[in-house]
């Protein structure tokens, strides 16, 4: 009898025991029809909003070609070779003059420039000019450094701004850039002109980079509003 006590203490005791180390089971939660109805609803506006965004690209894309197609910018004008990478706002042409010059030009993408009110006359959009900065190097040997011009270039004519010299290894701190350019006399700046001229850098040119910048500004544009729609219409 006694023994029997202590068996069923010993059974009670061990299914108390047992009991503690029973694993806890978290029921799963299912999201309610609310939850549900809810990211769908939010699922369909993201995909409206990124559907009308591609609808608004690609008219806009076909707009512009229908006005004109896409055009392979030149590789060469004159003397000059044309270098044109898809996707920076550069364009760089280089030649060889004489027998030891080498002549580079880095040309960027349109600019605005407003010219000043008269009269208190407000300035429109008609009044705005598109220029380009051109920066010609020229280059002779090792040791005799870079002749660098820093130029406005307008739809007809080149204006220079700024004439220095560098070293070939570029400027640290900030050297001496010389006088503003209109403040030189005048047969100097004449005679600075004729240099470039003398090399092809002149109003023909002018136009010729106003043509290509046209072609690349639209090119450009193009490319980076298909990227946008790529990436848009882009799933994990």
């Amino acid at each position: 009898m006694f023994l029997r006590r202590i068996g069923q203490m010993g059974r009670r005791q061990s299914s108390s025991i047992l009991s503690c180390y029973r694993p806890l089971i978290t029921p799963i939660q299912h999201p309610s029809p609310n939850e549900q109805s809810r990211g769908f609803v939010s699922e369909m506006r993201k995909t409206a909003f990124e559907d009308r965004i591609r609808r608004l690209i690609r008219n806009d894309i076909q707009y512009e070609l229908d006005r004109s197609p896409l055009t392979q910018l030149v590789s060469k004008f004159k003397s000059f070779s044309v270098d044109e990478r898809s996707g920076e706002q550069w364009i760089r042409l280089s030649k060889k003059f004489g027998d030891n010059e080498e002549i580079k030009l880095e040309v960027t993408m349109f600019q605005v420039s407003a010219p000043p009110a008269k009269d208190g006359s407000l300035t429109t959009a008609n009044d705005l000019e598109l220029y380009i900065s051109m920066v010609v190097d020229v280059f002779k040997d090792e040791d005799s450094g870079i002749l660098e011009f820093v130029c406005n270039v307008w739809p007809d004519s080149i204006e220079i701004d700024k004439v220095f010299m560098r070293d070939q290894d570029g400027m640290t701190g900030k050297p001496y850039l010389g006088p503003p350019f209109n403040d030189l006399d005048d047969e100097l700046q004449s005679s600075l002109y004729d240099f470039l001229e003398s090399r092809g850098i002149n109003d023909e040119l002018a136009a010729f980079l106003h043509k290509c910048m046209q072609h690349k500004s639209k090119n450009e544009y193009i490319r980076w509003m298909g990227n946008i729609e790529s990436f848009v219409a882009r799933k994990k």
